[in-house]
């Protein structure tokens, strides 16, 4: 505040002061009986406190304010206008005593001024805080009859009668304040949510009637009042309404939408998608409306796809739909979220995926879109682009837990152990109230710890994995293979193992597995017919030929396993160990 903007406030507050608070010389003969008239030197030392508590209540701190003025409220009781600002500092307290002291102020201020409106509406604001919203109504009625003018305050009357849950009251308020007024949105709007709160349903949408009446020409109550017809079962007139106003108002975007799905409500859909033709092309019909219409449609193939069931027509409807607004908003990052819905709906992965890349690059801020694009990524394996596209997630993001989790699983995959751990570990951090997602993390870390030869760790997370699901046949398998490999606690790795076949009697990973930790325990005919289930599959897994290469070394058929390790070399040139066991003819 500007020194000569505070002197000037000063000088405003000492005028205030002289003419709410007479002076000697300008104080009414007192009737016999009246307390003593004041000094002169009382009124001056007064008037000093007043300004001075005015001045720190304009400099916000109200704490000395407040002492100057019930320092007034000493010297000089009989000044209205000092209660009210005892009362007005203590009313910005939210503690019940403060504002039960506010409370006794202003009585005291109306006992001595029944015609400032000001004083009313901070006694009712009070007593509104206190909750005795009864006290605060009747300030509020006995202001209209005192004081002239204050008849715009009849919303704030209605709006306390609501509080105190006197609806009739309210409503009368309501009225009464349109009959001065006029008809208007804000005592319809309230009235027909007192109306509806009574079961009144008739009387609601009269409201609603009667406003458009009112003001024929306003779409959003022509909408508002459509909308209100549909959700009471007048579906038919609702339509009704919408078409005449569109009949006189053409140019009307917005109601041609929510007509637009009354059709489709009312299974008009060559009606509806007429009016969406047009709406789509008018640049005055807001973006997020059409956004949800193509998120409908979307929704609307995508169960059809679940259901194993095409609609063409359809499909093609919301396409057109699409490429409108992709071509009218092109930067818009929902346009292309939704368009990632929809093509993710239809099972077209590669262009769903393309569209939640576009929404990102273009400032998207939606996790969905986030984590739609690298669980995209992760069913084509492109392990580079999730670790790029998490990172980034990670700083809009950095307390969403999928992020880390796939970030730590593209790292694990690329055998990037340490970064994978360090991902996993935030990941289980900020999950831990999910106990199915804490388990697969738990999973993923069993293998990175294994990849970093922390073995410990490793078979840690692998237990707290199955104690959450003693059947996740994928940990059964990566933990009995790691097992067979360390030559560690076979018995375990044995039952485990079984287990994950026994689930899954056809799955060749499995079985191999199965297979080589019955091979690392020397149960070598146990696991050759392991083995040859899977090679009667006719596998092109290289692996598979060269266990059973090494199953049949081991049983004494030579010829045979150099056979079958040259079957695996055909798969893979590049397995150098492969060449040394066919030269040398022995296992290493």
């Amino acid at each position: 505040m500007t020194k000569r903007f505070f002197l000037a406030t000063i000088i405003l507050t000492v005028l205030f002061w002289q003419n709410a608070t007479p002076s000697l010389a300008q104080r009414d003969k007192r009737k016999k009986g009246d307390i003593a008239e004041l000094s002169e030197a009382r009124l001056r030392e007064a008037e000093f406190y007043f300004v001075e508590g005015e001045k720190y209540y304009i400099l916000e701190d109200y704490t000395k304010a407040l002492l100057y003025f019930q320092k007034v409220a000493e010297l000089d009781p009989r000044s209205a206008t000092v209660h009210f600002k005892i009362a007005e500092i203590l009313s910005k307290s939210t503690k019940e005593d403060d504002l039960i002291k506010a409370s006794i102020s202003i009585e005291n201020a109306l006992r001595l001024d029944r015609k400032n409106k000001y004083f009313y509406l901070l006694a009712s604001n009070i007593y509104s805080n206190l909750s005795n919203f009864s006290k605060a109504a009747q300030l509020l009625e006995t202001m209209m009859k005192e004081v002239s003018g204050t008849d715009e305050y009849l919303y704030q009357l209605a709006a306390t009668y609501q509080y105190d849950n006197k609806l009739d009251e309210a409503v009368k308020a309501y009225n009464r304040a349109e009959s001065l007024m006029g008809v208007n949105e804000i005592s319809t709007l309230n009235k027909q949510r007192i109306f509806f709160q009574q079961g009144k349903v008739k009387e609601a949408i009269e409201e609603g009637q009667k406003l458009l009446e009112a003001f024929p020409d306003e779409e959003s109550y022509a909408m508002n009042f459509a909308e209100t017809l549909a959700r009471n079962n007048q579906l038919a007139k609702a339509i009704e309404i919408l078409e005449q106003y569109i009949k006189e108002h053409p140019e009307g975007g917005s109601a041609k939408m929510l007509l637009a799905g009354f059709y489709r409500d009312n299974n008009q859909e060559a009606k509806a998608r007429t009016y969406l033709q047009e709406v789509f092309h008018d640049p005055s019909v807001d973006v997020s409306s059409k956004i949800i219409v193509v998120g409908t449609y979307a929704a609307t193939l995508n169960q059809l796809q679940s259901q194993g069931q095409a609609d063409l027509e359809l499909t093609k409807f919301t396409f057109e739909l699409f490429d409108l607004l992709k071509s009218s908003y092109p930067d818009e990052p929902n346009v292309h979220i939704v368009g990632g819905d929809l093509y993710l709906g239809i099972g077209e992965n590669s262009e769903a995926k393309q569209e939640y890349l576009a929404a990102i690059q273009k400032g998207s801020t939606s996790f969905d879109a986030w984590q739609n694009l690298l669980y995209l990524e992760s069913v084509d394996n492109e392990m580079d682009s999730i670790i790029i596209h998490s990172e980034e997630g990670m700083e809009l993001f950095p307390n969403q837990a999928m992020l880390y989790y796939y970030n730590g699983y593209a790292h694990s995959r690329k055998q990037n152990y340490r970064e994978a751990v360090y991902s996993l570990e935030q990941a289980k951090r900020l999950s831990s109230a999910n106990d199915g997602l804490v388990s697969e993390i738990n999973a993923l870390l069993g293998d990175a710890y294994n990849g970093m030869k922390d073995y410990k760790k490793s078979d840690e997370a692998y237990e707290a994995a199955l104690s959450f699901n003693p059947n996740n046949n994928l940990i059964l398998n990566n933990y009995s293979y790691y097992l067979a490999l360390r030559n560690e606690n076979l018995d375990k790795a044995e039952k485990m193992s079984a287990l994950a076949v026994k689930n899954n009697p056809d799955n060749n990973s499995y079985l191999d597995t199965y297979a080589w930790v019955l091979f690392t325990k020397g149960k070598f005919k146990d696991a050759k017919k392991v083995m040859e289930k899977i090679i009667q599959t006719g596998p092109t897994n290289p692996t598979f030929f060269e266990h059973y290469g090494d199953i049949l070394f081991k049983l004494g058929n030579i010829e045979e396993a150099v056979k079958q390790w040259e079957r695996a070399k055909s798969l893979d040139t590049t397995n150098e160990l492969i060449d040394k066991k066919i030269a040398n003819r022995r296992l290493y």
